[in-house]
């Protein structure tokens, strides 16, 4: 069961996220794959969850939008009912607590999805990658999920540095993506990155690759 599900979590995707001195990057590709047909050339795998946290999404589509969708209300909730914003820690927490469930509940379909969230709160910036089993790992410099995390992971500990800026974090990232474009079938047609700093989350940059025969 174990190797199936990490073969049904590595389909059609890479993410990155890198830690720097100044913030976290968060990058993945646009193509979104059914089998060997591609099902969508301009997907959105990056998605704030307020203003201070967003995350990468890996596995069945469906899962992984609702999944999104219920965090950022119970976010919105727990500062309602608290008056508090949520930390990076918690969210991690919550995340996981759904994935663990989200897996184990019998259904035609399994909930197979896994996420990368990076963010900031009152006492630092913080980058966790959240399996498709609710398993909890917090990453101090960097990490890649999908079908093309092996070829950005040869890029990523080549080139990364802790003492790097935001900016050579983008630069990074591009060249993780690009590596996993290049050699990885499922992985393609452009990119997303966001940065999360002081000042909260935002998209820097969108490029769509599209190759027309004349």
């Amino acid at each position: 069961m174990e190797e199936n599900i990490q073969d049904a979590v590595k389909k059609g995707t890479t993410t990155v996220g890198i830690v720097c001195k100044d913030g976290i990057v968060l990058a993945a590709d646009k193509r979104a794959s059914a089998g060997y047909m591609i099902a969508n050339k301009k997907m959105d795998k990056i998605h704030s969850i307020n203003d201070n946290m967003a995350v990468t999404m890996a596995g069945l589509v469906s899962d992984a939008q609702l999944i999104v969708k219920l965090v950022r209300a119970e976010l919105r909730l727990k500062k309602i009912r608290t008056n508090e914003e949520p930390t990076v820690k918690e969210t991690a927490n919550l995340l996981g607590n759904i994935l663990y469930q989200n897996i184990r509940k019998m259904s035609m379909v399994p909930g197979i999805v896994s996420f990368l969230l990076g963010g900031k709160d009152d006492k630092c910036f913080g980058l966790y990658e959240i399996g498709v089993d609710g398993s909890i790992a917090d990453t101090d410099d960097y990490v890649s999920t999908g079908s093309g995390s092996v070829y950005a992971y040869g890029v990523l500990e080549t080139l990364y540095s802790k003492e790097m800026t935001l900016k050579e974090g983008v630069a990074l990232a591009k060249k993780a993506i690009n590596a996993a474009i290049q050699r990885d079938m499922p992985t393609g047609n452009g990119i997303d990155i966001f940065t999360i700093t002081n000042s909260g989350v935002k998209k820097i940059e969108t490029q769509l690759l599209n190759v027309k025969i004349e």
